[in-house]
């Protein structure tokens, strides 16, 4: 993305400096396209539901973490049973037994939790990725129907970065920022009560 926004600046550039007369005719414009993100009501609604399956994984994780808490205690027990000389050499046999089972017990929930805590980080950031990804097709397709329709040759992205983190759009007098537009018009269509009940 960032190379398709460079190449858009230097085209732009060489607009300018090659056929000045043709870049006066142009129209260019601007936009946030974070802000335009953050501000959309589908983008908070998806974070809304991005941390309630967050919080249902973690709940999932953290009975599995306390079943793991009783499992060592159970084993500590049955270590403390086994060595205990009060008892017969068949019972502290038999109780070993079943420290032993009791262990591979808990490295079984040991790998099952580590496996959950791979899957939960890919599942999020799997639906976090389509997320994002299918919102932006979004204002991709309504940025270009008002870009088209308000005779705009070039939209530049204001909150862009380059490779080194600094912003790619420098100074923009005269560059028409539609930014706030496009937020009106995104959120014209939220439901009743949604924008009230983001944060």
């Amino acid at each position: 993305m960032k190379i398709s926004v460079l190449n858009i600046l230097l085209v732009s550039v060489y607009l300018l400096v090659a056929h000045p007369a043709a870049a006066q005719t142009q129209k260019f414009a601007g936009v946030n396209l974070k802000k335009v993100f953050d501000g959309y009501w589908k983008t908070k609604q998806a974070d809304l539901n991005l941390k309630d399956r967050a919080a249902e994984l973690d709940k999932r994780r953290k009975e599995m973490v306390s079943d793991y808490q009783k499992a060592n205690e159970q084993y500590k027990a049955l270590l403390d049973q086994a060595n205990d000389r009060a008892v017969s050499v068949a019972e502290r046999d038999r109780r070993k037994g079943l420290a032993e089972s009791k262990l591979r017990e808990i490295q079984e929930i040991e790998q099952s939790l580590q496996q959950f805590d791979r899957s939960a980080r890919a599942t999020l950031g799997e639906q976090q990725r389509n997320m994002r990804d299918k919102i932006v097709v979004e204002i991709r397709e309504l940025l270009n129907r008002k870009a088209r329709a308000d005779g705009f040759a070039v939209v530049f992205d204001t909150s862009a970065e380059s490779i080194t983190s600094t912003p790619i759009v420098l100074f923009s007098e005269g560059l028409t920022d539609i930014t706030e537009d496009l937020v009106k018009q995104l959120n014209a269509s939220a439901p009743a009560g949604v924008l009230q009940n983001t944060p």
